[in-house]
């Protein structure tokens, strides 16, 4: 899935705080002279070592949601789910590590960063050695739900640790490139490898990658990664990470139920309204904490509201596209794993190289600007994909159409972080940076099951994929719209 650089490059982007209403060049380079900030720049052995735990952490996750997305249909076959399950296997993993999201990066600023990541990544690791050996789709599934909630603490309290190492400035700036540009290949080597994993050693040998990385990076880490905690101990939030993850957990269900049975069952109505009735008393709960997970007041801020609704839209649309064009290339156009994940490895490079020119196209034209026109170009290209059909030559539209989307995608992901972050004060730029990280995790929950359903329960593939892509395209371009108009230029920040 294009999930790689939407695991670290909205965290990172949000990492510095940011005071400009609308991101343009600073001349805050020019304060010191190019070999001063070179020499303030540079890594000792010693951080080059905490980086490569923390990105190998962080490049491990992200490769989670793509590695096994070119093995669903032999996943499937080999444990016996039909293609409308199949989406738990996604889902099953994305829930928790956007769930669990808040509650555990507050649960990292209160107890230790660094006690909660060496937590996560043992988890993480049992859980896909667990996903390994599965027997069965529950035993499967269970793993894929223990490693989101290893990912769940992995991403925030990581994140947090290299802020923390690394002091504001030319060595944090540096480290933060080197975290951003390794993970922005995720994808790319999730994909590929993927394929190559499952047609020459079958899909387990994906999840076998996972268990090797937490090996890998566990016994490293403890030695080398500092203590880190907020200081004045700030309260957990219990009633609303219970009200909001409950909610989530309650939603996903209800949808994904649906695919199999219908909105007409019992179970699935009473999930759909105890999931709308537990998020609406998270936003009563939030009105009255004195240490909320989210900050009621901060969502009316016209920037971090946009933004949000724009990281939303481009996280779950494009999450989707890439499910159902797995299923399509391979039962429809018969490609094989490998070939599969050749033609999202295009993707890969293209997002890389889109992410190294990201930062002078929002330079130019503004952090603001680039989001709805980055939506628009997503939004287009996914509709292209309309023409999709069962000739070989569908192929080259599909890796052409997919990787050109990709680049625009990224773009809404680096300037969405920006855009939420920009104008609101140092103090609250960690509640900036957790709604920036929430959402991409949530987007990454909702999209298949909402929309992706559509296709994996459709008679006809093709016809179900065409009525995903159209309505994945609208949804992007009215995304484009109404971020263009919520954040006209002249709009203050707060209003």
């Amino acid at each position: 899935m294009a999930i790689d650089t939407t695991l670290a490059t909205p965290a990172i982007t949000a990492a510095t705080p940011t005071t400009a209403p609308d991101p343009q060049p600073t001349p805050s380079a020019s304060a010191s002279t190019p070999a001063s900030a070179s020499a303030a720049s540079r890594l000792s052995t010693r951080d080059k070592l905490v980086l490569f735990v923390l990105c190998a952490a962080q490049f491990m996750v992200a490769l989670d949601f793509s590695v096994l997305n070119v093995a669903l249909p032999e996943l499937g076959t080999d444990l016996g789910m039909s293609r409308s399950a199949l989406q738990w296997a996604v889902t099953a993993f994305a829930l928790p590590s956007g769930g669990f999201l808040l509650l555990f990066g507050r649960v990292g600023d209160l107890f230790g960063r660094r006690r909660l990541f060496l937590a996560g990544l043992a988890l993480f690791g049992a859980a896909s050695l667990l996903a390994t050996l599965a027997w069965d789709p529950a035993s499967f599934l269970a793993g894929r739900v223990l490693q989101g909630l290893g990912a769940a603490a992995i991403v925030p309290t990581g994140m947090s640790l290299l802020t923390t190492t690394f002091p504001e400035g030319p060595a944090r700036d540096r480290a933060l490139g080197i975290s951003g540009t390794l993970l922005s290949l995720g994808f790319t080597v999730g994909m590929v490898a993927g394929g190559v994993l499952t047609d020459a050693l079958g899909w387990r040998s994906t999840m076998a990658l996972l268990t090797v990385f937490a090996l890998i990076v566990l016994p490293l880490a403890p030695g080398l990664l500092p203590e880190s905690r907020t200081p004045g101990r700030p309260r957990l939030d219990i009633p609303g990470a219970v009200t909001v993850t409950t909610g989530l957990l309650s939603l996903i269900y209800a949808l994904s139920t649906a695919a199999d049975h219908g909105f007409g069952r019992a179970d699935v109505i009473a999930a759909l309204l105890a999931g709308l009735a537990l998020l609406a008393a998270f936003v009563v709960v939030e009105s009255r904490s004195a240490a909320p997970l989210v900050s009621l007041p901060m969502l009316r801020r016209r920037t971090v509201a946009f933004g949000n609704l724009g990281g939303l839209v481009t996280f779950s649309m494009m999450s989707t596209v890439v499910f159902v064009l797995t299923l399509y290339l391979q039962e429809t156009l018969r490609l094989s794993a490998f070939e599969t994940g050749l033609v999202f490895g295009v993707q890969g490079v293209l997002s890389a190289v889109a992410g190294s020119y990201a930062a002078k196209v929002i330079g130019r034209f503004g952090a603001r600007r680039t989001l709805a026109g980055s939506l628009a170009g997503q939004g287009a290209l996914i509709a292209a994909l309309l023409g999709l059909g069962t000739g070989s030559w569908s192929v080259w539209l599909a890796t052409a159409a997919v990787a050109l989307a990709s680049m625009f995608h990224l773009g809404a992901i680096v300037s969405y972080g920006l855009t939420v972050t920009s104008g609101v004060p140092d103090e609250e730029q960690g509640l900036a940076t957790g709604l920036v990280t929430s959402t991409q995790q949530v987007g990454i929950t909702v999209g298949i099951p909402l929309l992706g359903v559509l296709a994996t329960t459709s008679d006809d593939l093709l016809a179900g994929v065409h009525t995903v892509l159209a309505l994945d395209a609208l949804i992007v371009l009215a995304a484009a719209v109404l971020v263009g108009l919520g954040l006209r230029t002249g709009r203050g920040a707060r209003s």
